[in-house]
């Protein structure tokens, strides 16, 4: 949780070019943004990178951030975008943009909390593509609605329940293939 004061106080010093500021800010949110980065990219070293830009680009577009969110945020914000541009830059993403297939219908995924780790659930995140594995962390954790999610993904609003339909799904067959035991399905 953010001391608003504090982060008020840090803020203001940032903007100003304050470096022990910045990188007292820096050592407050990387943890938490690396974790966006890493589940957003896959990688470790490409979340860093990731990470690195974004904190870039927020000091130095400091000066836009408006209060009517937190800074963490508003940085998370950053990270997702920097994440994403890193995501289509590096596969070109097409397949997020040829998306033009009508809304199907959500299947449910049950599954008991009791029965799965969720370290093997994300795993099976991990083994999603990268566009199943960008929705699915998205909406599920880090809790983006649809309209978040068009806007950050410039999609429309039945290729973004598509998609996040159809990682659903494919999310769904790999739990039931290879953690089937642990499932107990």
């Amino acid at each position: 949780m953010e001391k608003t004061d504090d982060i008020t106080k840090l803020l203001e010093a940032c903007k100003r070019h304050d470096a022990k500021a910045q990188m007292m800010v820096y050592q407050r949110y990387a943890k938490a943004m690396y974790q966006v980065a890493v589940r957003i990219t896959g990688d470790a070293d490409d979340a860093e990178d990731v990470m690195q830009e974004a904190f870039i680009k927020a000091f130095n577009k400091l000066h836009t951030y408006k209060a009517t969110a937190s800074f963490g945020a508003w940085l998370k914000r950053i990270v997702v975008n920097e994440a994403l541009t890193w995501l289509r830059k590096r596969k070109n993403m097409t397949c997020l943009d040829a998306l033009n297939s009508p809304i199907e219908a959500e299947p449910e995924i049950e599954i008991n909390e009791n029965n799965v780790k969720v370290e093997a659930l994300l795993n099976a995140i991990n083994q999603l593509k990268d566009n199943y594995r960008v929705v699915i962390n998205l909406h599920f954790i880090e809790g983006y609605d649809y309209d978040e999610m068009m806007q950050i993904l410039e999609l429309s609003y039945a290729n973004v329940r598509t998609l996040v339909s159809r990682a659903k799904q494919k999310l769904k067959q790999i739990l039931e293939t290879d953690y089937a035991e642990m499932l107990k399905l």
